[in-house]
């Protein structure tokens, strides 16, 4: 077999890949490989296939890192963040207590550990519902 046949069937299959990923490396290695196809179809030895389709893939991941440091918006961190809430009075029913009047909400500080944030949300609705028995 060909070697540009090899280069086109490694490019189409990173082609098809990036359809599933959608990073758009892929996609890169994928053009790469097919320049590696024109060196080999234009009668280019082995090496020189290799270090074109290096030199256009780490060109296209360099690119790729670029665009997408660009294409991402940069997320503003709110006001209140790491802020002490303060209430200006409680309701109390039963064991649980709810503000009366202010609507702060309290954030964790580690907003990446899911599990913690999870456990405290259960723990503040299993003391805010009525008539179920709390364990001790």
């Amino acid at each position: 077999m060909d070697h540009y046949l090899v280069w086109l069937m490694a490019g189409f299959a990173l082609v098809i890949a990036e359809l599933v990923t959608t990073t758009f490396y892929l996609l890169v290695l994928g053009i790469a490989a097919f320049a590696g196809a024109g060196v080999a179809y234009a009668g280019g030895g082995f090496a020189g296939q290799a270090i074109i389709a290096a030199l256009v893939a780490v060109a296209g991941v360099f690119w790729v890192n670029q665009y997408r440091k660009r294409a991402v918006p940069m997320r503003m961190q709110g006001i209140d963040v790491g802020q002490p809430a303060c209430f200006d009075s409680w309701i109390n029913k039963g064991s649980g207590h709810l503000a009366k009047t202010n609507n702060t909400m309290i954030v964790p500080s580690n907003l990446a550990d899911v599990a913690s944030i999870v456990a405290s949300a259960m723990t503040v609705l299993d003391k805010t519902r009525p008539g179920i028995a709390k364990p001790a």
